[in-house]
């Protein structure tokens, strides 16, 4: 299993996981690819692939860099993070690792993610990766 940084060339296996990830919400293609453009461009972000060595897809990861009063310094934030359907073999360990190799690199001082209520799966292999409960999170749609 290894990284594979995303590229533009990607847009359409990521969109795939992006739809997946957020079921809920409705998403349109051109936007999303507005805004993967802006996040491969930005280098306070960061989007990558886990894939096998016969280029198989198996993961997405994204999040971003910034600065944080709460941690008193740079933070990454893991703002998407799926796997394929078929888990428990380490895709998820494989993005995880990856972004904290980053993060490190960084010298940022935590990574923060957040989850949806109903994603109780997630909620459980993010505890067993090592991350703890720390806030409600909220949103306010604008």
């Amino acid at each position: 299993m290894k990284i594979k940084n995303a590229t533009i060339k990607d847009f359409d296996t990521a969109y795939e996981y992006i739809k997946k990830l957020w079921d809920y919400n409705t998403y349109d293609y051109e936007t999303t690819k507005e805004v993967y453009e802006k996040v491969l461009q930005d280098e306070n972000s960061f989007a990558f692939f886990s894939i096998e060595d016969d280029g198989t897809f198996h993961g997405f990861c994204h999040g971003d860099y910034f600065q944080t009063f709460w941690m008193s310094g740079l933070t990454c934030y893991v703002s998407s993070l799926i796997t394929n359907e078929d888990r428990g073999k380490g895709y998820g360990v494989n993005l995880l690792d990856h972004a904290k190799k980053l993060a490190k690199e960084r010298g940022c001082k935590a990574i923060t993610l957040d989850s949806g209520l109903p994603r109780v799966q997630a909620h459980g292999f993010y505890e067993h990766y090592g991350f703890e409960k720390s806030c409600y999170g909220f949103e306010l749609a604008l």
